[in-house]
């Protein structure tokens, strides 16, 4: 039995490139899908179900962490794998708490994202070793020293897609069509943003946001 993949990257050419590498390596594993932002793969995944997800962390209009956390709200049983060019921690952590069983490095993806698929279509994680290094790290020294949540975790998950699109650029009213909100509820959301986060200026927000791992911009 095959295994259905979607697949999302905004830039065509490393969806092809990856889609070129899965069809010359392995038979078992189709594509049945691919998107160029995580709202057209909630879309695929509504039409036509994948049994893993391989996702850019990076897209726009909704990042590869966001969708993740989408789709395992759509479905609890949905796989993810982030495909990334980013090893720093913080967009590791943020993937792997939504949910995702996969992460891969793109520079490494050629040699790992089949045995990737493999595994977490299996319900099992897959992780690139420079990245398993320092989750491994990380896990150590929170049982030393327990940290306090973070500010972000006290945002709504309009809020991070809010910060997502300060983050690249987008003026209130835009924002406000993309998420089929009201140009007031915006404003809301900022301020919530501001207030939370305690930072006021929109540089600030971008900053913060790119910290965050919510957008790489």
């Amino acid at each position: 039995m095959s295994i259905k993949v979607i697949l999302a990257d905004d830039h065509a050419v490393v969806r092809d490139g990856i889609r070129a590498i899965l069809e010359r390596r392995d038979k078992d594993i189709r594509i049945i899908g691919e998107a160029a932002n995580g709202t057209e793969v909630l879309k695929l995944a509504k039409a036509t179900p994948a049994d893993v997800y391989v996702l850019d962390i990076s897209m726009p209009l909704l990042n590869g962490v966001e969708t993740t956390d989408r789709l395992l709200q759509m479905n609890p049983r949905s796989k993810v794998i982030i495909l990334s060019m980013h090893d720093d921690r913080a967009f590791v952590e943020r993937a792997l708490a939504c949910g995702a069983k996969g992460y891969v490095t793109k520079e490494s993806a050629a040699e790992e994202l089949i045995h990737a698929i493999r595994e977490v279509h299996r319900d099992r994680f897959f992780l690139s070793p420079p990245i398993s290094r320092f989750v491994v790290q990380g896990f150590l020294r929170r049982r030393q020293a327990p940290a306090s949540q973070p500010p972000e975790g006290e945002l709504t998950r309009r809020e991070r897609e809010v910060l997502q699109l300060i983050a690249e650029g987008f003026s209130n009213k835009e924002i406000a069509r993309q998420l089929s909100l009201s140009l007031n509820t915006v404003h809301v959301h900022r301020n919530n943003l501001m207030r939370k986060l305690d930072i006021h200026k929109q540089a600030g927000l971008i900053r913060y946001a790119v910290n965050a791992g919510l957008s790489s911009l």
